[in-house]
């Protein structure tokens, strides 16, 4: 499966990832327009540690613990993406406490957000990787 990697040493701490994700979830046609003024909330998130940037987002774990741990089934795994169901969410958060990488968190809207690889994209390819002018950022298929 096709998942999203960083190569930290190429992450240039630009955070241009985090606009591209939130500008996907707006489905406008001008970022500067969609963003403008307001505070993003990304899925995707950039931490620096020691001088070193990285990106946490969601692994889509094979056998995932947020799945198996959310009292509604708002989460469900459909060819090996973890999605989420808005509308079944109750913002109990235990899927926050569960994922082991810190790739979710409450929304603006109540329920939970997290990187679902952008699967409404037309392209196929995450807003996060399309954006990173450095191309620290992949989608991609590895062994192991």
């Amino acid at each position: 499966m096709k998942r999203v990697y960083v190569n930290e040493k190429w992450c240039l701490g630009c955070r241009l990832c985090e606009y591209y994700c939130a500008f996907q979830e707006t489905k406008e046609s001008d970022m500067a327009r969609a963003l403008k003024g307001i505070k993003i909330n990304p899925r995707i998130n950039i931490e620096e540690k020691n001088g070193i940037s990285f990106a946490v987002s969601c692994r889509h774990c094979e056998d995932a613990l947020c799945v198996k741990g959310c009292i509604t089934g708002a989460l469900s795994k459909k060819e090996e993406v973890i999605l989420i169901d808005k509308e079944r969410c109750v913002s109990c958060y235990t899927c926050i406490l569960s994922c082991p990488y810190g790739a979710i968190s409450p929304s603006q809207d109540g329920a939970i957000k997290k990187c679902e690889l952008c699967t409404d994209s037309a392209s196929g390819i995450p807003a996060c990787v399309k954006g990173c002018p450095n191309n620290a950022i992949v989608f991609e298929e590895r062994l192991g």
